[in-house]
């Protein structure tokens, strides 16, 4: 019985996770309790429990009288967001470096696996995961216990921003994609062999990538024009 209801608790954790993650769910929605209840056969005490390791690790947000709702993106999260992303991917990186295991290693390099056939086959969502699970992976190695919460939390903005912006049938987009792909074979190599400087490195270039796509289409074409120049009519 515990074993089942154990099984049923994971099976939630893991559809909230994906949802959020990918969308299905937005920043700041509502969580309904009863059909949660319902569709996963699980009373409110375990459902609550759900809740609050999702709450610990950044997913929701847990309030009083007032149920559980979607961790929210605001302009001071966004802020916050680009502030401390290159520090601690850097940090993590590096640390990674220095600390990871063989198993660990191996785990990465299913997790670019993954990350590839998303590329070639899966749709945007499979991507958005497939990328979280390589930097999961590299969270995981640091072994850090002040860093890696913080780390996970932005990996929950990073992989909703780019499931914001994520447009599948642009040259741009794919070209950057593929970059990305090829840096995180760079990453593989700098943290297997110990490479700490060159993983730093890689992080920053990585999130630069990142960071030159989100801006991409954040900002609109018409807004390119320096101030006080009037886009002339073509003559009919």
């Amino acid at each position: 019985m515990k074993d089942a209801s154990r099984r049923r608790k994971q099976k939630l954790f893991e559809h909230l996770k994906v949802s959020i993650l990918t969308l299905r769910l937005q920043p700041g929605a509502d969580l309904d309790e009863a059909t949660l209840s319902e569709e996963f056969e699980l009373s409110r005490t375990p459902l609550r429990e759900v809740f609050r390791q999702l709450a610990g690790e950044g997913y929701l947000e847990l309030r009083q009288n007032r149920g559980a709702r979607v961790s929210g993106m605001s302009y001071t999260t966004l802020r916050d967001f680009f502030l401390a992303a290159p520090m601690i991917y850097g940090a993590i990186l590096q640390l990674a470096a220095k600390n990871a295991k063989p198993t660990q290693i191996d785990l990465l390099k299913q997790a670019q696996d993954t990350f590839k056939s998303a590329l070639h086959s899966g749709s945007g969502a499979d991507r958005a995961m497939a990328n979280n699970q390589f930097h999961e992976v590299t969270g995981e190695m640091a072994d850090n216990v002040y860093l890696l919460p913080s780390f996970k939390r932005l990996l929950i903005d990073h992989a909703r921003i780019g499931m914001t912006f994520y447009r599948p049938q642009d040259q741009v987009m794919a070209d950057n994609l593929s970059q990305a792909s090829s840096q995180h074979d760079a990453i593989i190599a700098a943290i297997e062999a110990g490479d700490e400087a060159a993983a730093a490195q890689l992080a920053i270039d990585h999130w630069n990538l990142s960071r030159d796509q989100i801006e991409l289409f954040v900002t609109p074409s018409g807004l390119d024009l320096p101030l006080g120049t009037v886009a002339r009519k073509t003559p009919a």
